[in-house]
């Protein structure tokens, strides 16, 4: 049964359709798995019960679609009816929602086996899913290491086979770096075109779900069934959508953006030799590089930090010990306004509050138009640049993250770790597609990450570009 583990979604599908195996005997063993590598704390809720009649639903021939039998995990921060939703605080620890979030509807109408919710970085702020409630996730490649972040939980439960694909949401990296890390795919669509409806905000304008997967094959199947517009959100794309299935793999004639600033003194030699080396790869299949400039770059992950966190503060307002979620003990606050301060020093971890504070800070008269209005334009040159770079190409490529996954503790300051966003973080401002394929391993066997970067919209395109980055393999 490891065998099968280390499978695909479409190789699994064709054996249960094969009848070679039956979902529950794959549940059973994912189910297993989860339990043989718990120490990685991949996984905050496992629902064995559930997936197990779901499981049983399918080889009845009760449920079909294109995920039908298929194990899947969720991300923390995506609501789920009657299955604890946490976003690895202490803030919702016991927050049981009474809805699906609009990709959750999805999945169980394809026929998905959702086996768990997977640990992340509390409200999905870090890099590195160290700031969980529910103890630090470590990364199957190398325990000492971490898996990156925030959606660190699904690309380490992908990872170490203990499902065939997960669900992530990224506001800044936060499904491609730990991919990245973690040796798997990692794909971020294009704003809008998958709903946010159910999943808890961070920064509205920047959130957005999508696959961690096996292959960039199946990152295409499960946005085929996670995208589509949805009326409860009111940014979903109301247009026409791209449909990833039979993704046109060849390179031969397509045009390769590479920005110098994407290759600058921070980054990691064996970064660079491995994203260099893909680059002639590519040559050498017919693709032609393109030489591009994006001067805004160096300025995004400051716009980030300060978008991101006001947004932040704005979102996270509703947690005030009043409504739903954790409330200080009584006797532990005076008046209403003790009550909130208590609730929030007590339920909120340090990165949490470290983001609210700049958040409101940016947000503050007199602050508001040096900071959070400066960021807001400067947005706009981020996104004019990634336009006017991919005007010139069909796609651009970079690394994912500027090191391979730091060992737990090694970033001892926030902005080392904010720095390990340097790549992703633009993707998220221009609202633009993005995918992080593994394209080797350095010399101590940690994942490389190569993303690469879409036209708004283009989604399919893109996923064919990574198709083709991945039959490449590893750096040569």
């Amino acid at each position: 049964m490891n065998d099968i583990l280390k499978l695909d979604i479409a190789g699994l599908k064709a054996k249960l359709e094969k009848k070679e195996v039956s979902s529950v005997e794959v549940t059973k063993a994912c189910l297993q798995q989860i339990e043989a590598t718990k120490d990685l704390h991949a996984y905050i809720t496992v629902t064995a019960d559930e997936a197990i009649a779901a499981a049983r639903a399918y080889d009845g021939g009760k449920t079909s679609g294109a995920l039908a039998g298929i194990p899947i995990a969720v991300k923390d921060n995506i609501l789920t009816a009657a299955i604890r939703t946490t976003c690895a605080s202490k803030m919702l620890s016991d927050f049981v929602p009474p809805y699906d979030a609009h990709v959750v509807e999805k999945l169980k109408r394809a026929g998905a086996v959702i086996v768990g919710k997977t640990n992340m970085d509390e409200f999905a702020m870090g890099s590195a899913s160290a700031n969980s409630y529910f103890g630090a996730v470590k990364n199957p490649v190398d325990v000492a290491h971490v898996p990156g972040g925030s959606s660190g939980g699904s690309a380490a439960a992908v990872a170490a086979d203990t499902c065939f694909a997960a669900l992530g949401s990224d506001t800044g990296g936060s499904i491609r770096q730990p991919a990245s890390f973690c040796g798997v795919v990692g794909y971020k669509p294009t704003y809008s075109l998958v709903s946010r409806y159910g999943l808890v905000a961070f920064a509205s304008s920047l959130d957005q779900i999508g696959p961690v997967t096996k292959t960039v094959a199946d990152a295409g199947l499960l946005f085929d069934v996670i995208a589509g517009h949805d009326g409860r959100d009111s940014t979903s794309f109301a247009g026409q959508y791209p449909v990833m299935q039979n993704l046109d793999g060849s390179l031969k004639g397509k045009r390769i953006g590479v920005a110098k600033q994407f290759f600058t003194d921070d980054l990691h030699p064996e970064i660079r030799a491995a994203i260099e080396a893909q680059l002639r790869a590519a040559e050498r299949a017919g693709a032609t590089l393109v030489d591009v400039s994006i001067d805004s770059f160096s300025a995004a992950l400051a716009c980030y930090y300060i978008l991101s966190s006001a947004e932040a503060a704005t979102n996270l307002a509703r947690y005030d010990g009043v409504k739903y979620g954790f409330r200080a003990k009584a006797g532990d606050y005076t008046d209403y306004i003790d009550l909130y301060v208590k609730t929030r020093t007590q339920g909120f971890g340090d990165e949490v509050k470290r983001r609210i504070m700049i958040g409101n800070y940016v947000l503050s008269s007199g602050y508001y138009d040096a900071y959070y209005l400066k960021a807001l334009k400067v947005r706009t040159l981020i996104k004019r640049d990634f336009d006017a770079a991919l005007s010139l190409c069909d796609a651009l490529v970079c690394p994912t993250a500027p090191t391979t996954a730091p060992k737990a503790g090694q970033n001892s300051s926030p902005a080392e770790v904010y720095l390990s966003d340097a790549y992703t973080v633009p993707v998220n401002i221009a609202g633009l597609p993005g995918i992080s394929v593994n394209c080797g391993r350095d010399k101590t066997g940690l994942p490389i990450g190569l993303q690469l970067i879409g036209k708004a919209y283009d989604d399919r395109a893109l996923l064919g570009l990574a198709a083709g980055f991945e039959a490449l393999g590893g750096a040569k």
